[in-house]
């Protein structure tokens, strides 16, 4: 094996002193008692093995980079175990690594990594192997690798939720551009839109786009045209490029500000392999700066062929519900009882008529039945009252009593001397006064008229 190693320069020195001392042990074991090694006096394995693994132990810590190759990642056990791919040849080398450093989902089959590590020597079988004590990716993978923990972070702080999208105006009256001065990200997004809706307005932005200057500057823009009341959706737009090129739009500086600004903001990095960390915060991406364009701005043409369509779809079920209309109207007045609605009045007033007359006869009977009711009932009364009885010659005697009441007089121990009488007859009252006792008393009469008033 002759696996590429990346360490120290006092390791490389660790490693010949290592190994000038196991030859000069060597040399030293050939004088003393064990013989040397040679056809006659031949080593036996063990002692072999454990001579290497001396030898391997004694190199120390090295650093070794290359690709991980038959990942056998055992999450339910302390060691997995991968080979380690020269970059280079076809040269590989095991490894054993401590599960909890490939369980973050950042280093798997294909990433290259720098694995720090120890030597050791299976004795069973006499492989070797790189026990891992520290594991990180490599170059690019390294960056990415720290790109994917900040994109986590923010997406656990709720950056990049989709309750925080804005939705885009239907028709914005002014666009923000911020991009690079004279770039191509910029004619490109005033081309299109003017081309889809000449009316459109831009607010133009400076800043550079990548370097240290790209990120306080497109954050200042982005300020500006936030406090904007004019600008309705902002456009941050550049034409693609490598992955350290767009480092800047991935900057959790910016992130925050987008993240922070109330005008909708859409990102139109251009660079489809990778994906910025604005295009996770952004209220919409777009895939480039001519996509964007196209996304806010709407087509003049398409829009006016709509609302013609619409136009004519509105006339036409228009004129198909007034058809409808007029057609129920028809079929109403087509109808007997609307074309002559008498004919539903006259039957009803007729019977209206025959129910009255019908009616004033019952009541006429009624009151006539009543009539005579009320005439031989007054025939019944006359004939049984007291009227009756004095016209036939009789008289009611009342005597005036001391306490003011009068009674009927039932006996002539009633009317004591000088009581007061009233004497009714059919015609009238007499007073009298009772002078005595006898059967025929002289009386001082006072005649009364028959209704009652004295005469």
């Amino acid at each position: 094996m002759n696996p590429r190693f990346t360490a120290h320069s006092s390791t490389e020195r660790s490693f010949t002193e290592q190994s000038s001392t196991a030859q000069h042990a060597a040399t030293s074991a050939s004088s003393g008692r064990t013989p040397a090694m040679s056809a006659d006096h031949p080593y036996p394995v063990r002692e072999v093995s454990s001579l290497v693994a001396s030898w391997i132990d004694r190199l120390g810590d090295a650093w070794v980079e290359g690709e991980i190759t038959q990942l056998k990642l055992r999450r339910q056990s302390y060691y997995s175990y991968f080979s380690l791919r020269d970059l280079a040849e076809t040269i590989s080398l095991q490894v054993t690594c401590p599960s909890r450093l490939l369980t973050d989902g950042l280093i798997g089959e294909g990433s290259r990594v720098i694995v720090h590590g120890s030597f050791t020597l299976y004795k069973g079988n006499g492989s070797l192997s790189l026990m891992a004590k520290g594991l990180r990716q490599a170059g690019m993978g390294e960056l990415l690798a720290r790109l994917e923990r900040l994109r986590q972070q923010l997406a656990a702080e709720g950056l990049f939720s989709n309750e925080l999208k804005r939705p885009l105006p239907y028709l914005p009256r002014t666009i923000g551009l911020i991009t690079g001065r004279n770039s191509a990200a910029e004619r490109d997004v005033l081309s299109v839109a003017h081309t889809r809706w000449p009316e459109v307005q831009f607010a133009v932005r400076y800043a550079t786009v990548q370097g240290a200057r790209c990120v306080p500057e497109v954050v200042e823009q982005l300020r500006l045209l936030d406090a904007d009341p004019a600008v309705d959706v902002i456009i941050i737009a550049r034409g693609g490029g490598s992955i350290e090129d767009l480092l800047p739009f991935s900057d959790e500086t910016l992130v925050r500000a987008v993240s922070c600004a109330t005008t909708p903001v859409v990102s139109a990095i251009g660079h489809e392999p990778d994906v910025p960390l604005l295009d996770y915060v952004a209220d919409l991406r777009a895939a480039t700066p001519t996509d964007a364009a196209k996304k806010v701005v709407p087509d003049v043409v398409t829009e006016r062929a709509l609302v013609r369509e619409l136009q004519a779809r509105n006339a036409q079920a228009l004129r198909q519900w007034v058809r409808r209309e007029r057609a129920l109207v028809d079929s109403l007045t087509s109808r007997p009882v609307i074309a002559l609605p008498a004919t539903l009045i006259e039957p009803r007033l007729q019977e209206s008529e025959r129910a009255r007359q019908e009616l004033q006869r019952q009541m006429t009977l009624i009151l006539a039945n009543e009539e005579n009711r009320i005439a031989t009932a007054t025939t019944q009364l006359t004939a049984l009252g007291p009227l009756h009885t004095l016209a036939r010659g009789y008289s009611i005697v009342q005597v005036q009593r001391p306490t003011g009441e009068t009674a009927v007089l039932r006996s002539i121990d009633d009317a004591p001397p000088g009581a007061q009488l009233r004497v009714r007859a059919s015609d009238g009252v007499v007073s009298a006064a009772v002078l005595g006792t006898q059967a025929s008393p002289r009386l001082s009469t006072v005649k009364e008229a028959s209704d009652g008033s004295e005469e």
